[in-house]
């Protein structure tokens, strides 16, 4: 997967049957769906394939237990399924993961368990695991760092984990191998219109300023908590459609809640979830959910929602954090479907809602990563009917996503599948790429070689930020090794490490907003 690669076949292609605007779950999603079906397909993004909430997800791959408790059947049994399915088409980047839910009475214990099994029989055959009753002495077996006051009891149940990055990179490179062009940092400044209704886009090459016309006979907005801004340029007076919510989550070392399992908390003092998760060799807590008003690429966490998840972890964990052990704070935004009767984002509906608009434009907003493929499928065939293209089926429920293999190692390179041995072979290339590019973890420069020459790596950022996870888990680390990854780019790019020093201070100063002064 190379971007100049993928720019030259666009030099020579003009029209296509379906354009796709936005570069996270949702439009990877669709770029897939439309190749795989052979229609014709481009995929532009203005930025790096999930910058924005794409990358800030909790990891989890999930049927969503809440929403269970919410009366939402239908949404828990179809995220249930697309969760068996992503576990079997990219078993390198996902995997399953034993939950435990502590109960401090009879009463939750029987009730949340009663719920978690029915939660677990909605997933039919594709099931990860019984649902179990533990006694306080089990529960504590199992979380030996859980503070014992006044529990009772647990539930163990199982769902899915996974890396939320790097399954996008992974779409867009099975979106490339189905046949779509896939390109990021191709910003859309305009549509073509002829009489109020969408026939193109026109593109901005962000790094050289080159302008680009497409022409296309349907065009979907994917552009997740940006929606509304695109939504704009398409239509006149429109209201927004979009309520975003803030969750932040706080990332420290794994010694502060010692467990191969997770823990999740059904209800926290304002009656949202709470999770302590492990993740490469760290544990994620959170997450909260704060309506806000601004859409920021880098949103910031504010400080009562720090403290949010700093008091609660402390109350459920005998082993007690405070704001300097915390290696990493990353916030994502979600694009929760603006409702008029609804006060409150933590009851907005997750789910998706696929809108055709008088110009024409497809606008799919909502939606959560485990339910990317059905929301996808959904959109297309919206798509399809709308531009009267020929139909044809959805292929992606069995496709196997690029990588696909379960190595079963505990090496970091099993997160790259069947790459991993391609990877390896630069190895031999050049002795140097064998070195790390940080002392405290396992990073190669082979990798970060791999990254700009396969997976469209074109900033330090990208690279630390969303094909290694460096700067989700342990920021600090990344300003100790930034000068590192940029002298590689220089290399592999031809440019000179004088010539990066901009962006190295860019990045630098981006990495200070994901620690806690």
């Amino acid at each position: 997967m190379n971007r100049q690669d993928q720019i030259h076949i666009l030099k020579s292609t003009n029209d296509f049957d379906i354009i796709i605007i936005g570069g996270g779950a949702t439009g990877l999603g669709c770029a897939v769906d439309a190749a795989s079906r052979g229609y014709k397909t481009l995929l532009v993004e203005k930025n790096d394939f999930a910058k924005g909430t794409s990358s800030r997800a909790t990891k989890l791959v999930h049927g969503g237990v809440r929403y269970l408790a919410q009366g939402n059947i239908r949404l828990v049994r179809e995220a249930l399924l697309e969760r068996g399915r992503l576990l079997r088409n990219a078993p390198h980047v996902c995997r399953k993961i034993p939950f435990v839910m502590p109960a401090y009475n009879g009463y939750d214990k029987w009730f949340y368990g009663i719920g978690l099994w029915i939660y677990e029989l909605l997933s039919g055959k594709l099931s990860l695991g019984p649902t179990q009753f533990l006694s306080k002495k089990q529960t504590k077996e199992y979380l030996p760092d859980l503070n014992p006051k006044k529990l009772f009891g647990g539930v163990l149940y199982y769902d899915g984990q996974f890396d939320d990055s790097r399954l996008a990179i992974n779409l867009a490179q099975t979106a490339i191998e189905q046949g779509a062009i896939v390109v990021n940092y191709f910003e859309v400044t305009d549509f073509i219109k002829e009489k109020e209704y969408l026939k193109g886009i026109k593109v901005k090459d962000v790094f050289t300023q080159e302008e680009f016309y497409f022409r296309s006979k349907i065009i979907i907005n994917a552009t997740g908590v940006f929606a509304d801004d695109l939504l704009c340029l398409a239509e006149k007076n429109i209201s927004k459609t979009i309520a975003p919510s803030q969750g932040i989550h706080l990332v420290v070392d794994s010694h502060f809640f010692n467990t191969n399992h997770a823990l999740m908390m059904p209800k926290t003092d304002d009656g949202r979830v709470f999770f302590v998760i492990p993740w490469y060799d760290k544990i994620i807590l959170g997450t909260t959910d704060t309506p806000v008003n601004k859409v920021l690429v880098e949103p910031l966490a504010l400080e009562q929602e720090i403290q949010f998840v700093l008091d609660h972890f402390n109350k459920y964990s005998l082993n007690k954090i405070k704001k300097n052990d915390v290696k990493s704070v990353f916030v994502g935004l979600r694009p929760l479907v603006k409702k008029a009767d609804v006060n409150t984002t933590k009851v907005m509906p997750r789910d998706h809602v696929v809108t055709i608009f008088p110009s024409g434009l497809i606008h799919v907003i909502g939606g959560k990563w485990t339910t990317y493929r059905s929301i996808a499928e959904h959109t297309l065939n919206v798509a399809i009917q709308t531009a009267n293209l020929p139909p044809k089926k959805c292929r992606t429920k069995q496709l196997k996503i690029h990588g696909s293999i379960d190595l079963n190692e505990a090496s970091h390179m099993s997160i790259y599948g069947t790459d991993a041995p391609k990877i390896k072979e630069l190895f031999y290339e050049n002795e140097e790429l064998t070195n790390l590019i940080h002392p405290k973890y396992p990073y190669t420069k082979a990798e970060v070689v791999w990254f700009i020459r396969n997976e469209m790596a074109q900033t330090i950022e990208d690279i630390l930020a969303r094909r290694i996870r460096l700067l989700f888990l342990d920021a600090f680390a990344c300003l100790q090794c930034v000068e590192t990854v940029a002298q590689i780019i220089a290399l592999e790019k031809g440019k000179t490490l004088q010539s990066m020093e901009k962006e190295i201070n860019e990045f630098k100063q981006l990495t200070n907003q994901y620690l806690i002064n």
